[in-house]
């Protein structure tokens, strides 16, 4: 941070501009730390590489290698679970690569990440427990690598935050980036970064590995400008590489037995359900092939019937029919976490004590598999196992981990797409329908080890009606942490150039400037001399904080506001989901359990109320007791678990840029926001964590102050009723005039936008005059969701730099 004010003790709007230092890749002790790991790595002896043969990346591998050495940049091409992943580090092992540099190898999900460098570790060195030595890997706040690691496996977030550092890449000689197909939006950085690297490092080799969906957008991206010779450039080399291995039977099961044809509005519909509705509505969208093969008696009886089915009637079946086809394993793609659940529970009902008894004949064992899961019980997946497996996973099966033994496929054909509203400035998480280049990654990964079935939830119609490929990341979000993180590196030096930096696909220019308009809000962004934008105190603190930029906001504002403790475990609750569970068939018990830690005023002081009891109850309890108390209080106990964790992570975070963590003045609220306790314990709240415990008193003015600071665009004001002055004027009765000054829950926001409070809020039965929401999420309308009470006055301080003025002199007539 060089000698810039501290962001804990400057304001909210600093400006001072500081010395910037240099970035530390390029100072001579840098070069000469560079030097000495080289020769470190020199030394490393990397055992006799071997390739499965049954991988069909491995009747390639001297065709890669030939690309690799005679062009910088390769891009390799095949289906999932060819092995490009696994194999092509070994090649660049074989060709002497990860030497003078490691061999970076990106990945999109952290799961990947992790089990992608275990799988290359145990192939290279013969067995498991080397990770860290020869090949390490390196996510979110977990650093498992060495000086001698020559193979270091990442998610693509943490290359784009090591450009900040290290600006030409110096750390690597080789890059690989695998499933660059995905076009999220740090791969979608990455490539643009690399292509204007490349000139100033011929010796950088870049791979990229992509489903051949994409690989010749990515050849044109990196090949050479036109010119006389060729007038149409030359496009970097394409080695395909054949994935499937057998043959795989694609069955339509539509949900909906009398459709032949796609909804034309499913999407639409799916947009306006309110999120607890999403995953029961969003599959009966689909229709049914015109002339479907056999299928199980039960479904066959249904389609006679003209029955309808729900989404967990068809999993059952689908699975049903599978299981009579043979042995294997049985992969089933859902939409999010909470799917997984419900199909897990129908599944278990279904199948009985077969799914409960691995000693029953035709036993099935079931498995859950998305990011959030513990690492231990992501390895189950991989585990060898002699029972047929149902695994319901995201979509991260899809293309970034392929599931041993998986002979069959169920893809009810939806998946839950993080999209910007450009009308409403929000980021929705609708759930939609799948692209068809998505349904053939789902089918692909069965038939790697026998032929194949697909069975898909919905019609041929249907499939063939749905766009040909998932629009990019980039076109469809916020741009605001990508523009941040390019100023702060360098990259661009105005807005303009964000449109003009050398993406695969541009971004759209109003998403540009919703980016930078948030910057300016958060206080993070000015304009300089020549119109450059650069960083202020405030933007260069949230560019070193890998969190949303209004949860740093927020971080940044506690610091200087003596509530950092406080504000962290908000901000840790609002960037996880809700450890609150309210499972369908006990929402009323589960609410009543969940309404001790509400505060009347403010969903912020209800997470530091359960955040307070969960820690008293975890140093009386032990590991398992804790685990049942969560379990009968409706509270998910990984959630919990999560949520300890982020807020250990951001204190870490937080230190280096003088945030520290102190005790809370203990002083009332002086707004009027008062907090009732969390439980029926009394007293303070003794956690575990370190420093001083935390109370259920809190100071709620400084903690809301501090969260407002990351949230001013989601501060509303209650709308005024139309019918109180028209009562009065056309004489309506008292009744009338009373109801017409009941507070509504109608809020008019920034922008014009018009918003209500979540009806699962404390506030929503009492809503105050202003409010500020966490979160603003469209469905039916545009709800609030995490809303607190604040005073107007806030905003004119911590938006002293947006805040609009004008000046009147009014005069009266007699």
């Amino acid at each position: 941070m060089g000698e810039q004010e501290r962001p804990g003790t400057g304001g909210p709007r600093a400006r001072r501009r500081a010395p910037r230092r240099a970035p530390e890749q390029h100072t001579p002790h840098a070069a000469a730390r560079r030097a000495r790991l080289a020769e470190v790595r020199r030394a490393v002896v990397v055992p006799p590489i071997t390739y499965p043969e049954e991988l069909p990346v491995s009747a390639r591998r001297d065709e890669i290698a030939a690309a690799i050495r005679d062009h910088q940049v390769v891009i390799v091409s095949g289906e999932t679970g060819s092995g490009k992943t696994t194999q092509i580090p070994k090649i660049l092992l074989e060709l002497g690569r990860g030497r003078d540099g490691q061999i970076g190898h990106t990945q999109p999900r952290r799961i990947a990440a992790r089990t992608v460098a275990e799988r290359i570790s145990e192939e290279i060195t013969g067995g498991p427990g080397a990770l860290g030595s020869i090949v390490g890997y390196q996510v979110r706040f977990t650093d498992r690598s060495s000086e001698q690691t020559l193979v270091k496996v990442m998610t693509d977030g943490i290359l784009l935050a090591q450009i900040q550092r290290d600006p030409k890449l110096l750390a690597y000689d080789t890059l690989v980036i695998d499933e660059a197909h995905e076009r999220s939006l740090n791969i979608d950085v990455i490539l643009g970064y690399l292509r204007r690297l490349l000139p100033q490092r011929p010796d950088l080799k870049v791979v990229i590995t992509s489903a051949t969906i994409d690989s010749a957008r990515f050849a044109r991206h990196f090949g050479a400008p036109p010119s006389t010779e060729h007038p149409d450039g030359v496009p970097a080399p394409v080695v395909e590489v054949t994935g499937r291995t057998y043959p795989v039977e694609i069955r339509y099961r539509p949900l909906h037995p009398d459709a032949d044809a796609p909804p034309d509005d499913a999407d639409d519909d799916l947009a306006d359900l309110d999120p607890p509705e999403w995953s029961a509505v969003a599959p009966s969208r689909s229709t049914r092939a015109d002339s479907p093969p056999p299928r199980s008696t039960r479904a066959a009886g249904r389609a006679e019937a003209g029955e309808e089915r729900d989404l967990m009637t068809a999993i059952c079946e689908a699975v049903d029919e599978l299981c009579a086809e043979g042995p294997g394993d049985v992969l089933v793609f859902l939409s999010g976490e909470r799917e997984i659940r419900d199909a897990e529970d129908a599944l278990r009902a279904h199948l009985g004590p077969r799914a409960t008894d691995p000693r029953t004949p035709g036993a099935i064992e079931i498995l859950p598999l998305y990011a959030r899961l513990s690492s231990a019980e992501q390895h189950r997946v991989f585990e060898p196992h002699t029972t047929r497996r149902v695994v319901l996973a995201t979509n991260v099966a899809e293309t970034s981990l392929t599931v041993p033994g998986v002979r069959y496929v169920v893809d009810p054909g939806t998946a839950r797409i993080s999209r910007w509203s450009k009308a409403t400035k929000v980021q929705r998480l609708p759930i939609e329908r799948i692209s068809q280049a998505s349904a053939d990654q789902r089918s692909g990964r069965c038939g790697r080890v026998a032929d194949g079935i697909a069975i898909r939830l919905y019609s041929r119609a249907d499939l063939e009606s749905r766009p040909e490929f998932t629009e990019p990341e980039i076109l469809r979000t916020s741009l605001a942490s990508v523009i941040l993180q390019m100023i702060a590196v360098g990259v661009v030096a105005t807005p303009d150039d964000v449109a003009r930096f050398p993406f695969v696909d541009p971004p759209d220019v109003r998403a540009v400037r919703d980016g930078v308009q948030l910057l300016t809000e958060l206080g993070a962004l000015e304009t300089g001399p020549g119109g450059r934008a650069r960083l202020t105190d405030v933007g260069r603190a949230l560019a070193q904080l890998p969190i949303d930029p209004r949860l740093g906001r927020m971080i940044v504002e506690a610091g200087r506001r003596d509530c950092a403790r406080e504000v962290m475990i908000v901000a840790a609750a609002l960037s996880i989901q809700d450890p609150r569970e309210r499972p369908a068939d006990r929402r009323e018990l589960a609410d009543a359990a969940h309404a001790r830690f509400a505060d009347p005023t403010s969903d912020f002081l209800t997470y530091l109320n359960l955040w307070t009891y969960l820690r008293e109850k975890q140093r009386e309890l032990s590991g398992n007791a804790f685990r049942r108390l969560c379990r009968a209080e409706f509270l998910h106990y990984l959630r919990v678990r999560e949520w300890q964790d982020v807020v250990a992570q951001l204190r870490e975070l937080a230190r280096p840029l003088g945030i520290t963590v102190r005790p809370p003045a203990r002083t009332g609220p002086s707004s009027g926001t008062s907090s009732r306790a969390g439980s029926d314990d009394s007293g303070a709240g003794r956690g575990t964590d370190d420093g001083p415990p935390l109370r259920r008193d809190w100071d709620a003015d400084r903690i809301h102050q501090a969260i407002l600071a990351g949230l001013l665009s989601h501060l509303g004001m209650q709308e005024a009723t139309e019918v109180r002055a028209s009562a009065r004027g056309r004489g309506r009765d008292a009744r009338d005039a009373r109801e017409s000054r009941r507070p509504r829950n109608e809020y008019l926001g920034a922008r014009g936008t018009r918003f209500a409070i979540f009806p699962g809020s404390a506030l929503a039965k009492r809503p105050p005059s202003w409010v500020m929401a966490g979160e603003l999420v469209e469905t039916s309308r545009l709800w609030a969701r995490d809303v607190a009470r604040v005073q107007p006055e806030w905003a004119e301080e911590l938006a002293a730099h947006l805040v609009k003025r004008t000046y009147s002199e009014p005069t009266w007539s007699a």
